[in-house]
């Protein structure tokens, strides 16, 4: 049999020699990727979806206070959806922490403006000034407003001496408007950086076309600057919302009884009551109610961008 007959076809060819030769790169790229990629994948295996997935199974266990149970059950959600309770402290997290975006970005958004159109020189240092709280720990602030709110503090020693009031105004502090004041000064940051990158990035030229078309200041704003700001504006929501929903250290500190939030109930399952397996399923239906109202924002938020534009 001849050289040629016993060569499969394209092996030995300059053309064969290509496919491997191609072949050998993409799997030595994909090699080198997953090499490159496995260091966080790792970290995030081990760090972010282990103890997702050890949560969820643990909400689908019972424990009896001491014995934990491990046949699967959905007796923990079931008891959730049967009671008033967790019903009525999910809805209130969900309200103090719409309550708190929406004051958070309404306080922002004038700020950012005023950084990102107004200041011409040594923006940095504004945005030092704006950070310069959040170099203190989170816990000193809260306890700052908890002085500021007192039953002795700020706010009524103050009034108390200008003579507005004769007893110190208890409704300040433990309620859930304490709760909504703390958290909106704590997360303020979070919202006025991003809503002014969105600001910064916008093309000076088409409030100058504006301009020339006859546009004023407000329908300028209306017409251009907001609609354009709007990433910014729902970036720094999402952002202000989601972690608001699990703080449990400010109800805590400021919140009372009525102020308490579903993370205050999480931690109790955990600490005091014992029940892990509930306190997971309470997690497990936080993250998914949280995830629901952010998903149905974005896609709220994208719908009005798409109108405006």
């Amino acid at each position: 049999m001849s050289d040629v007959a016993m060569t499969k076809p394209g092996h030995g060819t300059p053309s064969g020699l290509r496919r491997r030769l191609s072949r050998f790169y993409r799997a030595s790229q994909a090699l080198r990727g997953l090499t490159l990629a496995s260091p966080a994948l790792f970290v995030v295996v081990t760090l972010l979806a282990m103890p997702i997935a050890l949560l969820v199974l643990y909400s689908f266990w019972t424990q009896n206070y001491v014995d934990i149970d491990t046949n699967l059950t959905t007796a923990n959600y079931e008891k959730i959806a049967s009671r008033t309770i967790y019903l009525k402290v999910f809805l209130r997290s969900v309200g103090i922490s719409g309550l708190v975006t929406l004051l958070t970005v309404l306080l922002a958004y004038p700020l950012a403006y005023y950084v990102a159109f107004d200041v011409k020189r040594r923006k940095v240092i504004w945005l030092i000034l704006i950070t310069l709280p959040f170099w203190t720990s989170y816990l000193l602030r809260v306890f700052a407003w908890k002085i500021i709110l007192g039953y002795d503090g700020v706010i009524n020693s103050g009034l108390a001496w200008l003579g507005v009031i004769r007893e110190p105004l208890e409704f300040l502090l433990y309620n859930p408007t304490a709760v909504i004041i703390t958290l909106a000064h704590a997360w303020a940051a979070f919202a006025i950086l991003p809503i002014y990158v969105s600001l910064e990035k916008i093309d000076r030229s088409y409030l100058e076309a504006a301009t020339d078309l006859g546009d004023g200041p407000v329908a300028r704003f209306w017409r251009i600057t907001f609609p354009l700001s709007l990433p910014g504006v729902i970036a720094a929501s999402i952002v202000i919302f989601i972690p608001t929903v699990g703080d449990y250290v400010t109800p805590t500190l400021v919140g009372g009884p009525s102020g308490l939030m579903i993370a205050n109930l999480i931690q109790t399952q955990f600490s005091k009551a014992n029940d892990w397996p509930l306190g997971a399923a309470l997690a497990v239906a936080s993250m998914v109610t949280v995830t629901l109202i952010a998903c149905a924002f974005v896609l709220i938020a994208k719908k009005l961008t798409e109108r405006i534009g």
